[in-house]
């Protein structure tokens, strides 16, 4: 009997009763349209928009967690991953550039 006084109650709007999980739609996409703009402002900010250009090369000098040193090289689609070491090697090759540490540790790669 309980139950169907508070069903009359609902009963006297004329307009529905608006879904409260309708707003939980527009969070995600309030989200998806949030994270896509932070990966385009991360991508401006670091000047990385030349990744994103199939006729651009670039190269990057990337420092491990373990240390170890990569240069990465993007010649338009194809992008290869070198691992820089520090033992000596003998063989036949190119020169690619030359790599200067500076007095904060940052280090600077210049290709020739």
């Amino acid at each position: 009997m309980k139950f169907l006084k508070r069903r009359k109650r609902f009963e006297k709007y004329e307009e529905p009763l608006e879904d409260p999980i309708a707003g939980v739609a527009n969070l995600f996409d309030v989200s998806v349209v949030f994270i896509v703009s932070m990966m385009i402002a991360l991508f401006m900010a670091y000047n990385m928009m030349d990744l994103m250009d199939p006729n651009s090369d670039v190269t990057i000098m990337k420092k491990t967690a373990d240390g170890e040193l990569q240069i990465i090289e993007k010649k338009g689609k194809e992008i290869k991953a070198k691992k820089v070491t520090d033992k000596s090697m003998s063989g036949e090759g190119k020169r690619l550039g030359t790599a200067y540490q500076l007095n904060d540790g940052k280090v600077i790669y210049v290709p020739e």
